[in-house]
């Protein structure tokens, strides 16, 4: 398996979706790297040779933020509104949806697993 800024990538999937498997990098962003370095988005990981793979490395370190550098923008953007109190803040710290979904009912990736409530005795 290539190892592009220390992520391993898939063997056998074609070039332009194996760059995917980098975090901060989706499609576009691949067809981009493989249109600039002359390299052919359809072909499979694994015929990269070291000095391909070293100039995809260069490419991605010196022009986009990926893998860690991106993690930790993220988070410190997420701590910013949890420390200034806006209510995309207070969501993130409740663990709700942030986005205006609803919370009725659906919203269980972020509020985790049902929690059975009793019911009032009468």
């Amino acid at each position: 398996m290539p190892r592009v800024i220390g992520v391993d990538i898939p063997d056998n999937k074609r070039l332009e979706i194996s760059l995917t498997y980098v975090y901060g990098v989706g499609r576009e962003t691949s067809k981009g790297i493989c249109k600039e370095l002359g390299l052919d988005p359809n072909m499979r990981a694994h015929r990269l040779t070291q000095d391909e793979i070293a100039k995809i490395n260069a490419k991605l370190q010196s022009d986009y933020i990926v893998e860690g550098d991106l993690r930790r923008q993220v988070q410190g953007n997420i701590k910013r509104l949890i420390s200034i109190h806006c209510y995309r803040g207070m969501r993130h710290r409740l663990g709700l949806p942030v986005r205006g979904q609803r919370t009725r009912s659906n919203a269980r990736t972020r509020k985790g697993k049902r929690k059975t409530v009793a019911n009032k005795k009468k």
